[in-house]
């Protein structure tokens, strides 16, 4: 084969190649722009703000995150997760002794079903029971409500990391399309430089040894 026609096939492999790297990275750009932009107008939409360092408690300045953002209104994932991570997460802590919705929920049920076998017995701590148990109900509504806006803001923040990381491979894709394509053009240019005779790999003619002499 001549060399010119293989530097020509292994220029037009690679400049195709080029284009469905530098494809795919538009496509993967064109994503995590769209996770970042969806992702802030959610946000946005919550008009949440983050509390002012002046009115931070001890335990909340502890977080760094919390006093980095003070202030500032919620507008993106990673700001999601410190409010659902040290500021939520804290708050819904203080509810029940650290119990969660479904742990509170649980007591909640027991204590009315208490409270109500006590009514239906006439048994003297009653209504003890039933106001203990309305505040048990009213701790799961709180959990409830609490447990239901951190997963949410989890789930943005998880959202907005697959858009990072889009965006870095989307870069990858790029530079590496580049790379292809300047290698292809260095490719082209040589073999428009080599001669159309100049074979790949010319056959090399043993220079036949003498006979010994007898």
């Amino acid at each position: 084969m001549k060399r010119r026609t293989l530097d020509i096939i292994f220029s037009i492999g690679g400049a195709t190649l080029a284009v469905l790297v530098l494809v795919l990275g538009l496509v993967l750009r064109s994503n995590a722009v769209f996770a970042k932009d969806y992702v802030h107008d959610q946000l946005v939409q919550q008009k949440i703000t983050f509390t002012p360092v002046a009115g931070l408690s001890p335990e909340e300045q502890q977080s760094a995150g919390l006093v980095k953002f003070a202030g500032q209104p919620l507008t993106s994932g990673g700001q999601a997760q410190v409010y659902a991570n040290d500021y939520i997460a804290l708050h819904l802590s203080e509810v029940n002794d650290g119990k969660t919705y479904s742990e509170t929920s649980g007591d909640a049920r027991a204590a009315r079903a208490a409270a109500t076998d006590a009514q239906d017995s006439g048994a003297a701590n009653a209504a003890q029971l039933d106001k203990a148990a309305t505040v048990l109900e009213a701790k799961v509504q709180t959990l409830f409500r609490g447990e239901t806006l951190r997963g949410l803001l989890l789930t943005s923040y998880g959202f907005s990391i697959f858009g990072d990381k889009a965006m870095l491979a989307s870069w990858v894709c790029i530079i590496a399309g580049l790379v292809l394509l300047l290698a292809s053009a260095a490719g082209f240019v040589h073999a428009f430089r080599t001669s159309k005779s100049e074979a790949f790999a010319p056959v090399v003619t043993p220079i036949p040894t003498p006979a010994p002499a007898v």
